[in-house]
């Protein structure tokens, strides 16, 4: 993996591991490993740790199943006509269950844990999405990687930035905003905005205050592939 300069997302060296066979047997083994364990057994971190690293290990999987791929939404092979990417398709199965990459996001993590960092903790293999993690997450430090996920995406140009334009958003703040609310009595950018503040750093706290409306989102979908 190729640490992310300032501001830019963690690269994966996809050429790397396609042209090593040894690199690949290990992903994959890994994969299989998770596979044959039984996270329902486990406490409620070490479940959570779980399920990000298989859907992490997955993700990175899937991508060099069809590597070369300028983007992960040109993998097609979600069951359904006008379904994009792979997030749809059965990818493992867990304890007796067919999972995708959709139910390890939407119908194990969100709904189960219903916390924000969620959007932190997965990569989605594009630039811009929040950095893959260089270590597995791990029970025992789970909160301080979560933590350090939101700072590390809050404070780059990909999470949260003002242009001329005003405040410009990562698009999962449009996609998931419901995630973020805390107030239901104040509107969904003010939720946003609050979340932001909490992990913003000297910088973008002072952008941000006193601000209640986010003005656009954006969201790059090239893969997170290494930059010669």
């Amino acid at each position: 993996m190729q640490e992310g300069k300032s501001g830019e997302p963690n690269r994966v060296d996809y050429a790397g591991l396609s042209n090593t066979p040894e690199d690949r047997r290990a992903l994959e083994a890994y994969v299989q490993a998770l596979a044959d364990s039984t996270p329902s057994t486990l406490p409620k971190d070490a479940q959570f740790a779980f399920w990000a690293n298989l859907y992490n290990a997955l993700t990175i999987k899937v991508v060099l199943d069809y590597y070369p791929v300028s983007s992960i939404r040109k993998i097609n092979i979600s069951p359904g006509l006008f379904s994009k990417g792979p997030w749809g398709k059965s990818l493992v199965r867990v304890e007796g269950r067919d999972v995708s990459l959709d139910d390890i996001e939407h119908k194990i993590l969100r709904p189960g844990w219903k916390d924000p960092r969620v959007h932190y903790a997965l990569n989605c293999a594009s630039y811009g999405c929040p950095s893959l993690p260089r270590k597995p997450f791990a029970a025992k430090t789970l909160e301080a990687q979560l933590e350090a996920a939101a700072r590390d995406f809050i404070n780059s140009p990909r999470g949260a930035r003002i242009e001329e334009g005003g405040l410009v958003l990562s698009n999962i703040y449009d996609w998931y905003g419901r995630d973020f609310i805390q107030d239901e009595t104040a509107s969904s950018d003010v939720n946003v905005i609050s979340h932001l503040q909490y992990y913003a750093d000297k910088k973008l706290a002072a952008a941000l205050k006193g601000r209640t409306k986010i003005n656009s989102y954006e969201y790059n979908w090239a893969l997170n592939d290494v930059i010669d």
